[in-house]
């Protein structure tokens, strides 16, 4: 058996894999901050008393996703960090690149580096574009730092010289000398790591590697112990940003690579549904506690790019954050998720997030403290979620405090009416989600309208149907597992490493010889970080015109020549941009390669234990936009026949979620036990409009 577990920012998450019979168990507990094993150990437990097995039944590698490392760079709680650079340098960090993502703020603001002036140290030694030694390197100057960081107590220490990705040479006669006087302080070499082009996020990135490299490997440890306290005598492994999982020898090396390792997991999870059903091409859509993240899957796979921003100032302004050169399931992330909390500003408006209320205190329904109205409490309030299901009646909701939490905090401004404030937090986190998703689709150069929508997190299932009733998406599919789909991802992904290097070469200098040897020796890179066989490798290059200031990545066959290497980037410039340039000079700046150990996919069947109570129809007071309060059929999504049709509105549940099928739209199981719900063509008028719109505005 295996088991897999994703640390969410208010649920973590489990699943229990027969692979043998592909037969699944879920579960979720309420995320442990001070200690996320805690909450990994609970859940694995859990799981396992549902299959009747003990822990010596795990026999397969544990496989998680873990928030840590974006919460402690957004957070800032990484260790005492110090940045090595060349002399002249060292204010990288400040001079960022030259443009604004903002042109007209006269106080624009940018995020704060990681580490302050002081914590930066500049060496004697220069290297050239091409990698030709400008100025040897100081031997005695990186003494000298190093002295200096030992008697300041740094905890860990960043790399990254000029032209490094060329020759890292003196960036590793650096660590050797590192090494030497500070045995137990890590060292990331921008060379190592990241070895592309473009000195800002080449610094970024490995600084950010540095600087939540020590937590990393104490919070994987603690995972490592847990499993081992429970008795399970397997290795650990971890879901890369890019959708691979790899080894925890390498996860400690560069944690940087897992900054979003849990949404990673649900495009996978959501791709894998797409497969089962024939959907090639779908809007992932996924909803959890914190956040919610919006992906597009095309030809069976997570669009993946190589770069991402951190802790942005302004969460819609590209630009605005710290940027990452790393690869990542390309997607949109805003923070809208169950325990995103609503309040009223200055000016009397409601909003919705990005802030949350978490596992604790979480929500005022959870009882556990919390005071402020969240989405969920909204959703307890509209009677979407029921208080003793919540869980599959594992944990018991309070109502009352949920309405409490909207009269007190909200009521001013819904003439202290509890089911119009709720109201209002579902229309805003909705358009809010809706937008998104639209602004995400037409970036790639899609229209939302012509894809299905699946739907999964513990909050999705909710909001789906009305999501997809705004965007005009008629098709939306909620899994059997939707509430814990990233963890199913997690089962369903292979080992994979990405390695990439930046080498500038015009095709028409084009030399067949050098172009393998990159390649060779990226594959023999990702495969000593891969620890195993290698079972397929995909190259990409990024191209551009000569003289563009930046490159699209492209697809290639290991047999293209220049030619097929040119016609495959004219293809998706125009694919991206609609027209190509008149210019035939066309530059390689970087080569990339993601190579994949073996891996079988397994199918997978998910457990329902037999409840009798299930078959039972039962109903509750509901409101929809187009019905106001309303009574609605309250059913068990997995127990619904096959082919079977619900019109709505209805309320269908799972134990880890909730999917409400709007008015007039109808629902049904497929065999995998998957729900799709065609969306009612209709404007989202609503029944009580005017007074909400004058409440919201």
């Amino acid at each position: 058996m295996k088991a897999s577990f994703d640390i969410g920012g208010t649920f973590t998450d489990i699943v229990l894999l027969d692979e043998t019979t592909g037969r699944t168990w879920l579960g979720k507990a309420l995320t442990t901050y001070d200690d996320f094993s805690r909450a990994i150990a609970a859940g694995i437990s859990q799981v396992l008393a549902d299959a009747d097995h003990h822990t010596d039944a795990i026999d397969s590698a544990v496989v998680g996703a873990t928030t840590l490392v974006t919460n402690a760079l957004i957070e800032r709680r990484g260790a005492k960090t110090a940045l090595v650079t060349t002399r002249g340098f060292g204010d990288v960090l400040e001079i960022g690149r030259e443009w604004r993502y903002d042109l007209y703020d006269p106080r624009l603001q940018l995020p704060d580096p990681l580490v302050a002036p002081t914590e930066r140290f500049e060496v004697t030694e220069r290297r050239g574009p091409r990698g030709e030694v400008l100025t040897p390197l100081d031997r005695a100057d990186v003494e000298r730092i190093a002295d200096e960081l030992a008697a300041a107590g740094v905890e860990s220490i960043a790399v990254c010289l000029l032209h490094s990705y060329v020759d890292a040479a003196h960036e590793e006669t650096i660590a050797e000398i590192l090494a030497e006087r500070l045995p137990d302080v890590p060292v990331t070499l921008s060379g190592h790591l990241v070895p592309v082009i473009r000195e800002y996020e080449r610094t970024v990135t490995t600084l950010a590697n540095a600087y939540v490299r020590p937590i990393a490997g104490e919070h994987f440890e603690d995972i490592e112990r847990a499993l081992t306290t429970l008795g399970i005598d397997q290795s650990l492994m971890l879901m890369q940003s890019n959708g691979g999982v790899v080894t925890t020898a390498t996860a400690r090396a560069y944690p940087i690579r897992l900054l979003e390792s849990g949404p990673a997991a649900g495009a996978i999870g959501a791709a894998y549904v797409g497969a089962q059903l024939g959907m090639d091409r779908l809007i992932a859509f996924d909803m959890g506690g914190t956040t919610a993240k919006v992906c597009i899957v095309e030809g069976g796979e997570p669009t993946v790019r190589n770069g991402f921003e951190v802790g942005r100032v302004h969460r819609l302004k590209q630009g605005s954050g710290l940027p990452v050169s790393m690869p990542v399931v390309d997607m949109i992330e805003i923070g809208a998720g169950g325990g995103s909390i609503a309040a009223l500003d200055g000016l009397g408006l409601l909003k919705v997030g990005p802030h949350s209320a978490g596992s604790r205190p979480g929500p005022a329904g959870y009882g556990l403290g919390g005071e402020e109205p969240t989405v969920t409490d909204a959703d307890i309030v509209l009677g979407y979620l029921d208080p003793d299901y919540f869980l599959g009646g594992r944990m018991t909701l309070d109502a009352a405090a949920s309405r409490q939490a909207m009269v007190s905090r909200l009521g001013s401004a819904f003439g202290h009416d509890p089911v119009a404030a709720a109201a209002g937090i579902a229309r805003v986190v909705d358009e809010h989600m809706a937008l998104a998703v639209q602004v995400h689709a037409t970036e790639h150069g899609h229209d939302p309208r012509t894809f299905p929508m699946v739907a999964f997190g513990g909050a999705a299932p909710v909001h789906a149907a009305r999501i997809a009733r705004i965007l005009g998406v008629s098709h939306v599919v909620i899994p059997a597992a939707a509430g814990v789909l990233s963890a199913t991802g997690l089962l369903v992904a292979p080992p994979m490493v990405e390695e990439s290097r930046t080498r500038l070469l015009e095709l028409r200098d084009w030399d067949a010889a050098a172009v393998e040897a990159i390649y060779a020796d990226l594959v023999a890179q990702a495969q000593r970080e891969l620890g195993t066989d290698v079972a397929r490798i995909d190259r990409f290059v990024e191209m551009r015109f000569l003289g563009q200031g930046f490159e699209i990545e492209v697809a290639v066959g290991d047999g293209d020549d220049p030619a097929g290497y040119r016609d495959r980037f004219v293809r998706e410039y125009e694919h991206i941009y609609g027209v190509t340039p008149d210019y035939e000079r066309i530059e390689i700046v970087t080569w990339r390669v993601r190579v994949y150990g073996p891996f079988t996919v397994p199918t997978l069947t998910r457990t329902v234990s037999p409840d009798a109570s299930e078959e039972r129809t039962r109903t509750r007071t509901a409101w929809f936009a187009e019905t106001g309060l309303v009574e609605v059929p309250v059913r068990r999504m997995l127990s619904l026949p096959p082919e079977e049709r619900v019109t709505g509105p209805a309320i269908l549940q799972l134990p880890e979620s909730t999917a409400v099928v709007g008015p007039d739209d109808i629902a049904w199981l497929d065999q995998h036990g998957n729900l799709h719900v065609e969306i009612a063509v209709r404007r989202p008028e609503t029944a009580d409009a005017a007074a909400l719109s004058g409440a919201l505005s």
